[in-house]
């Protein structure tokens, strides 16, 4: 079992910035993908950015293309989100997960294990 716990979220102005943090509690976080998926009011959960095991390979969804990057420290068991530029319509609980699944890294069932979410409130 493998828990995820999400920090760093919080409210911020439209144009600002915020970094997320996911720490696991596994011995073995290199053998894990890791995905970062939000979830706005009254909308289906989506793929933001993804980091395989290795870390060589990162995918991100359009709408967070350019403005975000993800990356994983595995000495930490940590994957992290910077988000710039947001945009109120970045608003949404975001979810970290990990996954051992060698499966298309956008997908919700590539991830076995989910974070309880960070709320990220960006205003105009």
């Amino acid at each position: 079992q493998v828990q995820l716990v999400e920090s760093g979220g919080g409210l911020v102005q439209a144009g600002g910035s915020l970094r997320l943090s996911c720490a696991a509690s596994t011995r073995t976080f290199s053998n894990y993908a890791m995905g970062w998926f939000r979830q706005a009011p009254g909308k289906e959960r989506e793929f933001v950015a993804a980091v395989s095991r290795s870390g060589f390979t990162i995918n991100y969804a359009d709408s967070v293309k350019g403005r975000s990057t993800i990356s994983r420290d595995n000495a930490k068991k940590t994957v992290y989100l910077q988000m710039n530029n947001l945009k109120p319509e970045d608003t949404a609980v975001y979810y970290c997960a990990a996954g051992t699944r060698r499966a298309t890294l956008s997908s919700e069932t590539t991830y076995d294990y989910w974070g309880q979410g960070t709320q990220v409130t960006v205003s105009s």
